[in-house]
């Protein structure tokens, strides 16, 4: 008899699963263009990636967060684990999540270009504050290169609870108080505000946001591997 429920119950969870399109997930909406811009304050502050004990937080205010999204790099990033919910995972995801918990949380996130998640973007409209993402020191304020020209900078923290790792933050342009040695808060110290690229290169991001997918990308290395600019 157990084994008759059983199948029945799976019976029943593969026909959700496979049988209909789960309901879209709609991105959130961006602020109105007035406001946009205005000063939203820091972020609440909310863990949404670990690496071993390291966290890190949320480095842009809440309401200004178009989407959040995970990629591969070819150059030594560490991978990162995400917390919340994965808004475009598979259909076998999905049913091993209904079967056996798991993979829900208060945000959702996005897979791009592949499983990797060296890389984490976190979507905003340019000239959006950018926050900390971990307590530390600045450790270099560099110009971020792609395609061999210069666009906005890269900021490289040392964490004080992983000092053998730095976290690295890039297309932002740098707060003028910003300055290597600064100590930093995560959530409330300010660090930069987003650069737009759009006129620069395809983001990935941009399918699950309602604008040209402009963000700013945290990545984390061992100190002794961090490539100098």
């Amino acid at each position: 008899m157990l084994v008759v429920v059983v199948g029945l119950a799976l019976g029943m969870l593969l026909v959700t699963a496979f049988g209909k399109s789960p309901a879209p997930l709609v991105p959130q909406p961006l602020p109105p263009p007035a406001t946009r811009l205005l000063p939203a304050g820091p972020p609440s502050p909310l863990t949404v990636a670990l690496h071993g004990g390291l966290r890190i937080q949320l480095p842009i205010p809440q309401s200004r967060v178009t989407a959040i999204g995970y990629h591969a790099v070819s150059d030594g990033a560490l991978a990162l684990t995400p917390l919340g919910h994965q808004g475009n995972e598979g259909a076998l995801s999905r049913l091993a999540h209904k079967l056996f918990g798991g993979g829900h949380g208060r945000f959702v996130y996005y897979q791009l270009n592949g499983g990797e998640t060296d890389v984490l973007d976190v979507g905003a409209a340019p000239g959006t504050d950018v926050y900390a993402p971990v307590d530390g020191t600045v450790i270099g304020i560099s110009d971020y290169i792609l395609d061999g020209q210069p666009y906005g900078s890269r900021i490289d923290i040392q964490p004080s609870a992983a000092p053998s790792l730095v976290v690295s933050l890039t297309q932002l342009t740098p707060d003028p108080a910003l300055t290597v040695g600064s100590t930093i808060a995560a959530s409330s110290t300010k660090i930069g505000r987003v650069i737009d690229l759009s006129g620069v290169e395809h983001q990935a991001l941009a399918r699950y946001t309602q604008d040209a997918g402009n963000h700013v990308s945290v990545e984390l290395r061992p100190a002794a591997t961090l490539a100098l600019p």
